[in-house]
């Protein structure tokens, strides 16, 4: 018998979590007959593989088919994996993040509720390691003023929402609207959220199912990680103008008022002070739920880090998405 829900991972070079997820995935209340997990490597050239095959032969009860992804990018991975599964839900997780042990029941649960085309839930969201940077990173990942309203960040009530992290869907929706996008290297799950609403379905965000993240672990990783997220949602962007939602057009609006007011201040010497006055007022609002942030951790350093890492994140998110709007992705990857 095929079974019931097919888990879908795309990978590359996960040896040091990969063990980690699937250990979770065996761990989930669904019953492991009716289940599947489908991973789609990009060739990876680490342990990972053998890290598959070690858990499969000590966990024969899980059902573990790997699937080779010689593109080496998301939404061919996604696309692989989905091909070569078996389930009537597809369920995607990540190689870096941890399902909570009800995950997949919750996420089945809905779907039989007829609750939406697309279900998710919540990060939980965790630092890779417990160096200031690290957990500075984390907590400003899950603070509101650095990621606007992407309520899968933080919030505590289930709602229709545009996007989640991950998602599950019915097998019948990918005949409906097609697979996921394999010229975005990133953004490919908000385009494809996009295209379920487009076509008149619905996205249900439910917090109590949740998953643990780990946020990247030093500043030049994240710089790297919201650069490509503002550089491929530009190219989202010049198909879906409409998309747009005011946390996304904050950074770039910000970074080019930052770059105008640096070049008026070489000819008109009044913009320094005007700059000095826009940066004071960003610093002084992101320092407030900074501060809160470090006091409820009991670290009061710990705001400097918030703070600079959201600096990071919408600097590098701003950026990159103005420069996505005039590139050709060919030429930025």
């Amino acid at each position: 018998m095929n079974p019931l829900v097919s888990v879908i991972i795309p990978c590359r070079n996960e040896e040091r979590t990969i063990h980690l997820v699937l250990e979770a995935l065996f761990q989930q209340s669904f019953p492991l007959q009716d289940m599947e997990v489908v991973i789609a490597d990009g060739l990876s050239t680490d342990g990972t593989r053998r890290s598959i095959h070690a858990f499969s032969e000590t966990h024969p009860e899980l059902i573990i088919r790997l699937v080779d992804n010689p593109k080496q990018i998301i939404p061919t991975g996604l696309n692989t994996a989905i091909k070569a599964s078996k389930g009537v839900l597809i369920v995607r997780m990540d190689a870096h993040s941890l399902p909570n042990s009800d995950y997949i029941q919750r996420c089945y649960n809905a779907h039989q509720e007829g609750k939406a085309e697309n279900v998710g839930g919540i990060w939980k969201i965790c630092p890779q390691n417990d160096s200031w940077v690290a957990r500075s990173i984390a907590a400003a990942a899950a603070n509101p003023f650095a990621v606007g309203d992407a309520h899968y960040r933080f919030t505590e009530k289930a709602a229709y929402v545009d996007t989640v992290p991950y998602g599950s869907y019915k097998r019948e929706l990918f005949d409906d609207i097609g697979y996921f996008d394999e010229s975005l290297l990133a953004n490919e799950d908000y385009e494809f959220n996009t295209r379920i609403r487009q076509s008149g379905g619905r996205i249900w965000l439910d917090p109590d199912i949740q998953c643990t993240y780990f946020a990247r672990a030093n500043f030049l990783s994240l710089a790297k990680q919201y650069w490509g997220y503002g550089f491929w949602k530009a190219q989202m962007l010049k198909r879906y103008p409409e998309t747009l939602r005011w946390r996304q057009a904050l950074p770039p609006l910000f970074v080019l008022g930052v770059i105008a007011l640096v070049l008026i201040g070489f000819f008109w010497q009044p913009a320094w002070l005007v700059l000095a006055a826009v940066f004071g007022l960003y610093l002084l609002l992101q320092l407030i739920p900074a501060i809160q942030i470090s006091l409820k951790g009991g670290d009061i350093l710990l705001s400097l880090g918030v703070v600079f890492a959201t600096l990071v994140m919408h600097f590098s998110w701003g950026t990159a998405l103005i420069v996505g709007l005039f590139s050709h992705p060919d030429r930025k990857k």
